[in-house]
């Protein structure tokens, strides 16, 4: 039979291993972004047509969706530091300890909705998008020049969709 010591040991060692999975497959993302937009400057500065200016705006809406995503990123590794040192600590209570665990659970499951959520979008229609979960709030940052309405009410039914309770949505667009 397994004792609660082993039985903690495994769930933070397979939370760390799933978190580390993550964070080894992240830089990837944040390196072939930044790549992306360093061909599209070197092609910019090459061709002076007038595919420059989409070019200009494709980068722009890239850089500020990456901006988002990085500082959403600090943000959650400045909690999830906090909750492990909570985890770690000899003083801290079993409920403490418990609590943190739980907030941490609950941190992966919302990255992997935002992560799904994006990825419906750019399905769904053909949009770059930053999603950040919040509760029962939902911000969509959608890189696109013009505001358009139709659009914004198609990304929203399309998000609630994924839900069976009533979700707070808001969507913005972004672009220069």
């Amino acid at each position: 039979m397994i004792n609660k010591q082993n039985l903690w040991f495994l769930t933070l060692f397979s939370l760390i291993l799933v978190l580390s999975v993550y964070y080894i497959t992240m830089p990837n993302d944040l390196l072939i972004a930044s790549s992306s937009t360093e061909t599209k400057e070197e092609s910019k500065k090459e061709d002076t047509s007038t595919d420059d200016e989409n070019t200009i705006s494709e980068v722009d809406e890239a850089d500020s969706l990456t901006a988002l995503r990085v500082s959403l990123d600090e943000e959650r590794d400045k909690e999830k530091e906090e909750l492990k040192t909570t985890m770690t600590k000899e003083d801290a209570t079993t409920d403490e300890k418990n609590n943190a665990y739980e907030q941490l659970k609950y941190l992966s499951v919302i990255e992997g909705e935002e992560e799904k959520l994006e990825k419906l979008i750019k399905e769904k229609h053909k949009l770059d998008s930053f999603v950040k979960v919040d509760n029962n709030t939902i911000t969509v940052v959608a890189a696109k020049k013009k505001h358009d309405v139709t659009l914004a009410n198609n990304i929203m039914r399309t998000i609630q969709g994924e839900y069976d309770t009533k979700k707070t949505i808001t969507v913005k667009f972004e672009g220069n």
